[in-house]
């Protein structure tokens, strides 16, 4: 039975480059793979990039009112033979479509990798991570390292260069002068605090 696995990290984990990594895995040994990601995630447009400055085109940017199950049923009818489904910026699915990657993964037998961060600035869980971490068969920590040293796992956002901690839930990397900064514990509630 194939399963569905969840890889979060804090922001600069490698998750990107980790999925375009396994893309290419598949693909040199003459396995498909499905790229997916959510519009919500309009860094790139319809390509994943990584931090990295490694780019590879998704087939499908998903909206949230999408059925995934239902899309990637009818991608697998097209194709001789599907090997992989991996989604990137999984923590912007919503939980049904999360339920569907698990029904898909589970009757259509063909495993799917979600990478993803678990929580956002504020510390708080983002929809589809949350279903992801209840649903999983599989759940990997990819780690990364604050400032200090320390493991890093919270995402501290920053506008103009100073740490905010307010506003919406989502605001992409790159865009309207926001950046990510991975934080351990104690130099998140450093800069929280100050």
């Amino acid at each position: 039975m194939a399963k569905l696995y969840f890889r979060y990290g804090a922001m600069n984990s490698g998750k990107t480059t980790a999925l375009i990594q396994v893309a290419h895995n598949y693909r040199e040994r003459g396995m498909e793979t499905i790229l997916v990601k959510p519009v919500i995630d309009s860094k790139g447009q319809d390509r994943i990039v990584s931090r990295l400055d490694i780019e590879k085109n998704v087939d499908i940017v998903a909206n949230s009112s999408d059925n995934l199950s239902t899309i990637l049923t009818r991608e697998k009818e097209k194709r001789e033979k599907l090997h992989c489904i991996l989604v990137d910026e999984a923590q912007f699915l919503t939980s049904e479509q999360v339920t569907q990657l698990f029904e898909f993964a589970v009757l259509v037998d063909i495993p799917v990798i979600c990478y993803g961060l678990r929580t956002d600035f504020l510390l708080n869980g983002f929809e589809g991570s949350k279903q992801l971490l209840l649903l999983a068969h599989s759940i990997e920590e990819l780690k990364t390292i604050c400032q200090c040293g320390r493991k890093a796992l919270a995402n501290a956002r920053k506008i103009n260069g100073q740490f905010v901690f307010s506003g919406d839930q989502v605001a992409i990397d790159g865009e309207a002068s926001v950046e990510y900064e991975p934080l351990c514990a104690q130099c998140y509630y450093k800069h929280r605090n100050s």
